[in-house]
């Protein structure tokens, strides 16, 4: 197996990283040793099989993870990888806490980014969840059903950014503040903007 280059904008990264430096450096020479290319993405150390994201580790506030981009692709034989959501679909990740934690798991991480990078090589491709799928609460029915403009300019958006709205209107517990939130996102949903975007 070759060795992959190091980024220089991840050794500017991990030097200015304000916790888990130990354990993100353990992380990226177990994941340099597989061969894939390191980038900087999202802020995030990134590493890539043939320009597809494969593996991201995340420093988190209690831990540092290790994200399998694809992680449903995988067997998980040891049952180590969890959802960073109850609505993520693709990504798995592993939580650690310390590097000889990390260290004490290398052939099993080694043997893990391996499957991933397999699932790479034979193009294997997450089934998601189409939007058509996601329940529409009551609430905005009522709202698309009453401005049809709003109907248009939400069927324009991108399945994730539809999906987006969808959760986050769903997740309010009553009426209220389903009604609430579809008012407040009303605007960005005409300008083709997803919950998040600036």
């Amino acid at each position: 197996m070759t060795t992959s280059r190091k980024n220089p904008r991840v050794d500017t990264f991990l030097r200015k990283a304000k916790q888990w430096q130990e354990e993100m450096a353990k992380l990226r020479s177990i994941i340099l040793d597989c061969g894939l290319t390191e980038e900087l993405k999202w802020s995030k150390p990134c590493y890539m099989f043939q320009k597809s994201n494969t593996v991201i580790i995340i420093p988190l506030k209690e831990s540092c993870a290790l994200m399998f981009c694809k992680g449903a692709l995988l067997r998980d034989a040891r049952g180590i990888l969890t959802r960073p959501g109850e609505n993520t679909q693709s990504g798995r990740w592993i939580k650690f806490t310390s590097a000889p934690q990390i260290a004490g798991m290398k052939s099993i991480l080694k043997a893990y980014i391996q499957e991933a990078i397999e699932a790479e090589k034979a193009g294997l491709k997450v089934k998601f969840k189409k939007t058509s799928e996601y329940k529409i609460p009551e609430e905005f029915q009522n709202k698309l059903n009453k401005i049809p403009a709003l109907k248009t300019a939400f069927e324009a958006l991108t399945p994730g950014r539809q999906r987006g709205y969808l959760l986050y209107f769903s997740a309010a517990k009553q009426s209220e503040t389903r009604e609430s939130r579809i008012e407040k996102c009303m605007d960005q949903i005409f300008d083709g903007k997803g919950l998040n975007d600036q």
